[in-house]
């Protein structure tokens, strides 16, 4: 029953949407506020780079062909999914719930949550650190020129140059500087995850909080109807499914292995919000942020429900197999 619950995070989110509901920020304070979440973002990403260690993005290069699927999966297969459901989603919802849903579709991979369920189910881990942490290096890159092809062939507008370079100076710089400074601090920074930890999760929540209350005030619960906000959770629930049965069966038809597709499943499947909510910001500057990253937030859920099932299920198996 626990893996259908919401996991801590997901619960922070919630009571940060309701404090944003009530108390949303305004005014100077939000100006300040915004720069302090720039900081903090800055700081996740610089943190990222820091953290990832030489060796793994060398073992990596070694199984080319599986993290070739996984990266294929998240910016190919996911954008063309995004690209029919925008389609289908036009006329059935609101335009920023359906720019939500396709920027889904243009995200990368998680990181910690992928490596957790492929170490769960049996899978290839290091593998999967590889490919999420590649996925997300090259979703800082990608996400943008997706987002610019996929909404303009949707009739949503493109994305800016601004919006590019601010994605570049607020992330792509402090993870290379992180990066860059690996050598000397990456041992330093990877001893203390727990200490580190509020940092990544607060940062999320200081933008879920400013957008929130930035869509609060712009009347974001006055505009979308609970039948709105159901339509997304299926949509969403669709997507998954259907990208989860392409990883599984598809790495199977490839030939690979059971701990490589156990891998491909997970970290080809899942979405990142820790680079997703950050990325929007920049984005979709000027725009109802809270509205378009709110069925990003739903995924979010499910696909943590989904995949501690499937995970518990490859873990059954290989219990039964040995």
């Amino acid at each position: 029953m626990k893996r259908f619950l919401p996991d801590t995070f997901t619960l922070l989110l919630i009571c940060t949407v309701a404090l944003a509901s009530i108390l949303p920020i305004h005014g100077i304070a939000a100006e300040y506020f915004g720069q302090a979440t720039k900081i903090a973002i800055a700081a996740l990403f610089f943190l990222h780079g820091a953290r990832l260690s030489r060796d793994v993005v060398l073992a990596g290069l070694l199984h080319w062909r599986l993290h070739l699927l996984i990266l294929a999966v998240s910016f190919a297969l996911f954008p063309v999914l995004g690209y029919g459901l925008g389609i289908f989603m036009n006329g059935l919802l609101p335009p920023a719930l359906v720019l939500g849903v396709m920027y889904i579709c243009v995200l990368p991979s998680t990181v910690q949550s992928s490596i957790a369920f492929t170490s769960m189910a049996g899978g290839n881990v290091p593998a999967a650190i590889c490919a999420a942490s590649a996925s997300n290096i090259f979703g800082m890159v990608l996400t943008p020129l997706l987002c610019g092809l996929l909404f303009s062939a949707g009739g949503h507008g493109g994305v800016s140059l601004d919006a590019v370079l601010q994605i570049f100076v607020q992330l792509l710089l402090p993870f290379i500087v992180g990066q860059l400074l690996q050598p000397w601090i990456g041992h330093w920074v990877r001893a203390r995850k727990s200490l580190l930890m509020p940092i990544d999760r607060g940062s999320i929540l200081m933008v879920v909080y400013g957008a929130f209350s930035e869509a609060v005030i712009e009347g974001i619960w006055r505009s979308y109807s609970v039948g709105d906000i159901a339509i997304v959770v299926a949509i969403d629930v669709v997507l998954l499914a259907l990208v989860l049965v392409g990883t599984m069966f598809g790495s199977r038809a490839l030939g690979f292995s059971r701990p490589d597709e156990i891998t491909i499943t997970f970290c080809g499947s899942k979405k990142s919000l820790a680079s997703g909510v950050p990325m929007a910001s920049a984005i979709f500057a000027g725009q109802s942020v809270g509205a378009i990253v709110m069925p990003l937030m739903l995924f979010h859920q499910i696909q943590l429900m989904a995949c501690a099932v499937i995970a518990q299920r490859y873990a059954n198996k290989a219990k039964i197999s040995s």
